[in-house]
């Protein structure tokens, strides 16, 4: 195996040294506040402090001890522990292996569980990521990374990374193979993500960085953009229902042109795709596959890493490669693997 990756690595770099060659960093445009969960760009500036510690004052929000259920399953949960974050609701516990504690309860005070943004199943939703089925020696590294300050955001107002970087300072490096062994061992084999183009998307709202339809009726251009919606509001937003996927909204003509950067390199700019995340974007070895997965998400690793706010092991390969890429080339590469069967 070892073997294997030296040679996956000699493969990658060369594939990527043409590019490396002569290159000088240059200053990446601001970030495309879709990819991120925002409508708006981010503000010039350094980032705002953080706010002070402290209530919003005022009456407490009535206790909802309603039991709610979803299709399929027998169990019942409040919306209370449908989102709490050392323990969240788990609708099908027959879906997936046994989760270690740091998956299924996390550690308190700063270790929320994994189950709760990635699901039991890891499949995760547009905000996050994926983990399910990736390397483990991936995901471990990705947690290590996170762990050392070296995964950021390029749009300081994701929270979420911050709570990420939270997170993985709290987890022992046990902790750490725990959930890389479990995530690794779920079949991501089954479509999550519906790829649809079209010129137009439903009219949305921002909750929690990621896009929801609205109620009311009536459509908006789609623009360079790819908006990434749950097939159903509230058996995502409110019941985190992790048999509930999600529909990604594309510019018409996005995958043929997908196809042809993925397949030749943005035209020559750098190299294809393929030599390193496999011939149907599946993966090769460590190197993870990208079919299937969100395309939002996708879109946010290629320009964090051509802003230089991700760094770690691999990135100096895949540095190069983001950087002769344009916001445009990203979306394609991105719509088209995520129409790819995972």
């Amino acid at each position: 195996m070892k073997s294997v990756r030296i040679i996956l690595v000699l493969a990658c770099v060369a594939a990527t040294a043409f590019v490396a060659r002569g290159h000088a960093q240059t200053a990446a445009a601001a970030p495309p506040p879709w990819a991120y969960g925002f409508t708006t760009p981010v503000p010039p500036g350094p980032p705002p402090p953080p706010a002070a510690p402290g209530g919003r004052g005022g009456a407490a929000a009535p206790v909802d001890n309603t039991l709610r259920s979803v299709p399929g399953s027998t169990l019942q949960f409040t919306r209370a522990q449908i989102a709490n974050a050392f323990g969240p609701a788990d609708w099908f516990p027959n879906d997936h292996p046994t989760m270690p504690e740091i998956v299924a309860t996390g550690k308190m005070p700063d270790a929320r569980a994994c189950s709760l943004c990635h699901y039991p199943n890891g499949k995760g939703r547009p905000e996050n990521a994926g983990p399910a089925g990736l390397p483990a020696v991936y995901i471990t590294q990705q947690l290590v990374d996170f762990k050392n300050d070296k995964r950021t955001s390029a749009d300081y107002r994701k929270n979420n990374t911050n709570i990420m970087i939270t997170i993985a300072k709290a987890m022992t490096d046990a902790e750490i193979k725990a959930a890389a062994d479990y995530f690794t061992q779920i079949r991501f084999d089954k479509p999550w993500i519906t790829v649809k183009e079209s010129d137009t998307v439903p009219k949305t709202r921002i909750a929690g960085g990621m896009f929801l339809a609205l109620d009311e009726p009536g459509t908006e251009p789609i623009g360079n953009r790819i908006i990434e919606v749950p097939e159903n509001t509230e058996a995502t937003e409110t019941l985190r229902n992790p048999r509930s996927g999600f529909i990604a909204y594309v510019p018409t003509g996005s995958l043929k042109k997908g196809l042809q950067v993925v397949m030749s390199g943005a035209n020559g700019k750098t190299t294809s795709c393929l030599v390193c995340h496999g011939e149907e974007l599946k993966g090769i070895g460590p190197v993870p596959g990208l079919a299937g997965k969100s395309p939002s998400y996708l879109v946010r690793q290629l320009y964090d890493m051509k802003a230089g706010t991700r760094h770690g092991s691999w990135i100096d390969l895949m540095k190069p490669v983001a950087d002769k890429l344009t916001e445009e080339d990203m979306l394609n590469i991105a719509a088209y693997a995520a129409s790819r069967t995972p």
